[in-house]
């Protein structure tokens, strides 16, 4: 069980089923946080609870909760009104439904708690109720009483454990109305290949691998003036070219995440380079690896010259050597039948 307070008590009601449980928080949050210095002297400053009525500092004992009404009469609640409220999810967690996990909207999701069941007689109940979950496949929809209102939450399985998620109410939770661009862009399906393409390139990746960059160079900061050094200078922000070209933009992104992976091809420079400008689709990929030289192309032109004029002058001597064995053929043919006529003769 985790080593920390619980927040509140009370119970799952689950049908007819009551199980005694503590809430406990199930995150925790790493930020550094600062206080308010006087620049001058370097003091703390701090804020001080004052009676307006009195003109004094009041301890906190001293302090109670109010309700100030419309026409700024103060109404007086005390604990003692809050814990006899008439509400059913005063003290229990009440579910009311159960429904597919994909129903839940992550714009409704809130803080999130473990529920601990509370001693012995709950293990029974509690495991029951995990089980049962975990076989549907559903989450749990339940209301409760938390911090003087009346909340909405997610009950679901997390590892050996039950999880609840605080959600926003439905009403709560604003429509994305007039957000969207207002004029007509249409997409082709070129740019949703190289969209693909740059997505199947960057990958999945681990979220335990993920961390607090900012939290970690703050702590270097706050290191280094400790030790009465100058802060580490941070880095030349990336310099974010105007998007004139969103396919030439497409391809370079692809290319840069394939390098930056060590996937790039051998010869290939690592640099990447502006897009030109295409004359058609098909010339893109070749155009990539940027255009020859025209010195280049000169070679390659003088070089296909020279290699014609060897064939020619070779398929001239081949001719020629064809000839002269045509022409001493007959010669040994009539000395061959010379030869066949005498040892006839014999």
């Amino acid at each position: 069980m985790l080593h920390v307070r619980s927040i509140w008590n009370g119970a799952i009601s689950f049908g007819l089923v009551s199980i005694p449980i503590k809430l406990v928080n199930a995150t925790e949050s790493h930020s550094i946080s600062f206080r308010q210095i006087h620049l001058d002297d370097g003091g703390r400053i701090r804020y001080r609870k004052v009676c307006e009525l009195e003109d004094r500092e009041v301890t906190t004992s001293e302090i109670g909760k109010g309700y100030e009404d419309a026409d700024g009469t103060i109404i007086p609640i005390t604990d003692d009104d809050l814990a006899h409220l008439p509400l059913p999810t005063a003290k229990t967690i009440e579910i009311v439904a159960f429904v597919p996990a994909d129903r839940i909207d992550p714009l409704q999701m809130d803080a999130a708690y473990y529920l601990a069941a509370g001693g012995a007689p709950a293990a029974k109940p509690y495991t029951l109720l995990r089980e049962a979950l975990k076989r549907s496949q559903k989450v749990a929809i339940a209301k409760f009483a938390l911090r003087g209102r009346e909340r909405l939450g997610m009950l679901r399985v997390v590892g050996d454990a039950i999880a609840l998620h605080g959600l926003l109410w439905p009403d709560e939770v604003r429509a994305p109305e007039g957000l969207a661009p207002d004029t007509d862009v249409t997409v082709n399906d070129k740019e949703l290949d190289l969209a693909d393409a740059l997505m199947d390139t960057l990958g999945e990746i681990e979220l335990e691998d993920l961390h607090d960059e900012y939290r970690e160079a703050l702590e270097e900061v706050v290191a280094a003036k400790a030790a009465g050094e100058a802060p580490p200078e941070s880095p030349e922000p990336a310099k974010g070219g105007k998007v004139l070209d969103l396919m030439a933009a497409l391809e370079n992104s692809v290319r840069a995440a394939k390098e930056s992976r060590g996937e790039e091809e051998a010869g290939e420079h690592a640099e990447v380079r502006p897009m030109p400008a295409r004359k058609s689709a098909r010339a893109t990929p070749k155009q990539a690896g940027g255009k020859k030289s025209t010195s280049t192309a000169k070679k390659t032109t003088a070089a296909k010259k020279t290699t014609a004029a060897k064939k020619s002058t070779a398929k001239s001597a081949q001719g020629t050597k064809k000839t002269a064995a045509a022409r001493k053929t007959p010669a040994k043919k009539t000395a061959a039948k010379k030869a066949t006529g005498r040892k006839r003769s014999a």
